[in-house]
């Protein structure tokens, strides 16, 4: 690789996609700070990682994790708990439909019933409000933010990281950003953003469409830093495995409107998104933890659990999930406490 290696620790925190499913990271994080105040370290995340990356929903945790508070730029512009606000005290809001309107627009045009599910406007008030007019280059550690351009068919990682080479990345709107990597097929319309460097309007969506788990993403985004790829861990959070089996007798018939219908929970957008959750937690563990049962010895943890209560859609806001979901955040602290400890030991460590 090109550049200067950096002999010095890379710890980085990946956030995966999952639509209201980010209250599980979002509970994980606040048990995280818990166990680091009880280290004696009460300093902002983003004090401790040197990399947040994240997709979708995730992108908004790590958005609000790294990006400035508007008014005191020193501070992020949100803590965890107020993460897990959001998702309890607006989900709703934003997964709403508007019957009424629906209704007027397939009056004037039947063809309006197969557009997104919803109207993306209380979602980017809520960034603008929460995220400000910052930019990624102004975010309070590196970042990367994962979205897709349909238009050039090319990924795009929004980020600040400068390469050690030199290049430096392309700038956009912090607010601008998370409605984009959160623009999920099929439940909101593509987002419409700046590039600031290149002057130019980009059409971008979802980057769980092909990175819902962004843990490899953010490690090669170290590697073009500097890092050595042996100082790299990384801590990463899921959004619950999905629990909906689709039988063969059921999806046998299907058509391309079942397939991406969001009424079923959009199949073929969630399956994808698992499948390559799945396949990046793979490769994560095996080039960073080399098979080791020991996790005293890795550089890997992966934090997600089944999602034995619950619902794994996108949209599904009701009181009932919220509190399943963060059901499912107990359980997983309940069942890999020590690996917890062990980031915080780390984390610890490493802000000596």
């Amino acid at each position: 690789m090109a550049g200067k290696e950096r002999k010095d620790t890379c710890f980085v925190l990946s956030i995966d996609g999952g639509g209201i499913r980010g209250v599980i990271p979002a509970c994980l994080l606040m048990e995280l700070e818990k166990r680091l105040a009880k280290r004696n370290k009460k300093k902002p995340l983003h004090r401790y990682f040197d990399l947040i990356a994240g997709s979708s929903t995730g992108g908004i945790i790590a958005a609000g994790l790294a990006a400035p508070r508007p008014g005191a730029p020193a501070e992020p512009a949100a803590t965890p708990k107020d993460l897990l606000s959001l998702y309890q005290d607006r989900g709703r809001t934003i997964f709403t439909r508007d019957v009424f309107r629906r209704l007027r627009e397939a009056i004037a045009d039947p063809a309006s019933l197969w557009q997104e599910k919803y109207d993306a406007t209380v979602l980017e008030a809520e960034l603008q409000r929460q995220l400000g007019t910052a930019t990624i280059h102004q975010a309070l550690t590196n970042l990367v933010l994962t979205a897709y351009d349909i238009e050039n068919r090319r990924a795009v990682f929004m980020t600040n990281c400068r390469a050690a080479t030199g290049k430096v990345p392309d700038d956009y709107w912090f607010w601008q950003a998370a409605r984009a990597t959160s623009a999920a097929p099929t439940y909101f319309e593509p987002a419409r953003v700046t590039n600031r460097t290149q002057n130019r309007i980009e059409t971008l969506i979802d980057g769980g469409v092909f990175s819902n788990d962004p843990a490899m993403a953010a490690f090669v985004e170290a590697l073009k830093m500097g890092y050595e790829a042996r100082n790299i861990t990384v801590v990463s959070l899921g959004t619950g495995y999905q629990n909906r089996p689709f039988e063969f007798r059921e999806v046998r018939n299907w058509g391309p409107l079942s397939w991406i219908s969001p009424t079923k929970g959009a199949p073929i957008i969630s399956i994808f998104m698992q499948g390559q959750a799945s396949t990046a937690s793979y490769q994560a563990a095996a080039l960073l933890n080399g098979g080791s049962s020991d996790y005293k010895a890795w550089r890997y943890f992966r934090f997600d659990h089944q999602l034995e209560i619950g619902n794994d859609d996108l949209d599904d806001a009701s009181d009932s999930n919220i509190f399943n979901l963060k059901e499912v955040a107990r359980r997983i602290v309940a069942a890999q406490g020590s690996h917890l400890d062990r980031v915080a030991d780390l984390l610890e460590e490493r802000a000596a």
